[in-house]
């Protein structure tokens, strides 16, 4: 187990990746927040050339704005993506499928609207048809900010999911949003169901998992594996902070707009800006953003072939 000073070595060679759209932020609150594949596809080839090697995606319904699973969508997003940029690397969401919503404290039963539990296949399944490089996974059930809404990610969900992503060949990358979900994302690698070294984003100050104080941050960050590559975010105004914070713990960097919408106070930002802010807070510490090629060396990745 990893038992990082206090003063720890910071990450000369960072990777940074772009969180695009997310699910959960509603189009109001940005008008400028991508929606279509199109939308998302651009913001996400912004993001590359501002300096991020890896884009996380989600795609919406467009016409709603909401969090989507539908094949068509991300095949549309992908292809697009590809046909501009074959070096970018790309990592989808598995984190739809698992959400559970239920009714009143009284009355939890049946379940409400916006609930979209579906077996392990199915959450994967778009991860099978556009093999990308890297996908997530949750690993951890908790409750999620609304009042009876949990995210549900169980050890048998857990364990079938990740060994479909292994077979494919895609990597993981463990969200852990706090200190239990390492925990059995190292049981899930002692048990062979993903290999190691593993890849792990440290999710910070998401309601209601682990705060984004810099002690509990240190916690999660001396439960990872020596030999391990983390990343970390912090949510909303405390995102650029967690930009030094995690290179100087060690870490890599994540921000975009599914985790923050503001460049400065009263102004929205896009996620090449983000990005591009995030690239000189890496550079004035001293350390350096690495391109696609050198981040799948480091994380042993092959690149896909443009589809």
């Amino acid at each position: 187990m990893s038992k990082t000073p206090l003063m720890p070595k910071t990450q000369k060679k960072t990777i940074l990746t772009c969180a695009v759209t997310g699910n959960l932020t509603k189009p109001e609150q940005h008008p400028g927040l991508p929606i279509t594949p199109k939308e998302i596809a651009d913001a996400a080839l912004g993001a590359a050339k501002a300096g991020a090697a890896i884009v996380h995606l989600h795609v919406r319904d467009p016409q709603t704005g909401k969090g989507s699973m539908d094949f068509s969508l991300y095949e549309e997003m992908v292809g697009l993506i590809r046909q501009q940029n074959q070096d970018v690397i790309l990592n989808l969401t598995a984190g739809m499928g698992g959400d559970i919503v239920f009714g009143s404290p009284e009355k939890p039963f049946p379940t409400v609207a916006g609930t979209d539990m579906v077996g392990a296949s199915e959450r994967v399944a778009h991860i099978a048809e556009c093999l990308p490089e890297i996908c997530t996974l949750d690993c951890g059930t908790m409750n999620f900010a609304e009042a009876d809404y949990v995210m549900t990610n169980t050890p048998g969900m857990l364990t079938a999911m990740g060994g479909m992503m292994t077979k494919l060949g895609v990597k993981p990358e463990i969200e852990a949003f706090d200190t239990g979900h390492l925990w059995y994302a190292k049981q899930l690698v002692a048990d062979g169901v993903l290999d190691s070294p593993a890849l792990v984003q440290l999710c910070m100050g998401v309601p209601w998992g682990a705060p984004d104080d810099l002690n509990t941050l240190m916690a999660m960050v001396n439960n990872v594996p020596d030999d391990w590559t983390f990343s970390a975010f912090g949510l909303g105004r405390n995102q650029m902070a967690y930009v030094a914070a995690s290179v100087l713990a060690g870490g890599n960097v994540r921000v975009g707009l599914e985790d923050n919408l503001w460049l400065d106070k009263g102004v929205l930002a896009t996620n090449a800006q983000l990005v591009e802010r995030a690239v000189t807070i890496i550079e004035n510490m001293g350390a350096r953003v690495i391109g696609p090629a050198e981040v799948r060396e480091k994380l042993g990745l092959t690149k896909r072939a443009p589809k």
